[in-house]
């Protein structure tokens, strides 16, 4: 995925690129304590132990920083997704395995991506971030519905993009429910599951045997 527009280039040294990586994970602990709209610098380079200097020669404000801590996120949750299928794999077993790494991921990063829904709402170029996060899930997940009807495996007469932007809508909503928004108590193998059957039921990929 192409680098935000709100971050500079990285730095060119490894003790450049120590001090910034040390600024991002001091500046999420201190997001997820606090908010994104609360948090000042002051409280970042606090928590980073660096000077105000430091921190302005890595990032420019904290609009700056707050994208560098989601591109990090991102990294984390873009899993392999669904990834290539075998002729001898089992393609709903594979729908779980990427669905539950998805979930997995989601959870981890729960409180940034409540977050970035919140500061979406008010900023125009974070909306334009989360809807690049989106557009690139939809994507490699059209790519392998794309692969399973070339396969005979999944229905042929769906638009692979338009179902993948449905499916996984669907999954990144039910996510932020139940991991932002603290829906009804649900385990995570119940989660897995249930979007599984979903997932396999609107492709009409035939069980196993």
């Amino acid at each position: 995925m192409a680098r935000s527009g709100l971050l500079r280039e990285l730095p060119v040294t490894e003790r450049g690129l120590r001090t910034r990586a040390a600024l991002i994970a001091a500046a999420r602990r201190v997001f997820e304590r606090s908010g994104y709209l609360d948090t000042r610098l002051i409280d970042i380079t606090k928590a980073a132990k660096c000077s105000a200097g430091t921190f302005y020669t890595y990032f420019a404000s904290k609009e700056e920083i707050f994208a560098a801590v989601l591109e990090l996120a991102q990294e984390d949750m873009m899993h392999p997704g669904m990834p290539h299928v075998a002729a001898e794999d089992d393609p709903a077993a594979i729908i779980a395995a990427s669905n539950r790494a998805y979930f997995e991921a989601y959870k981890r990063n729960a409180k940034l991506m409540g977050l970035l829904e919140q500061v979406a709402s008010i900023d125009p170029e974070f909306r334009v971030l989360r809807q690049q996060r989106a557009d690139a899930f939809i994507r490699r997940n059209a790519r392998s519905i794309a692969n399973l009807q070339q396969r005979g495996l999944a229905d042929p007469d769906l638009d692979p993009l338009l179902a993948s932007s449905a499916l996984s809508g669907m999954i990144s909503r039910l996510a932020f429910g139940y991991f932002v928004t603290g829906g009804e108590a649900a385990s995570l193998d119940d989660i897995v599951d249930t979007a599984t059957r979903l997932w396999v039921n609107a492709l009409r990929i035939a069980p196993r045997g």
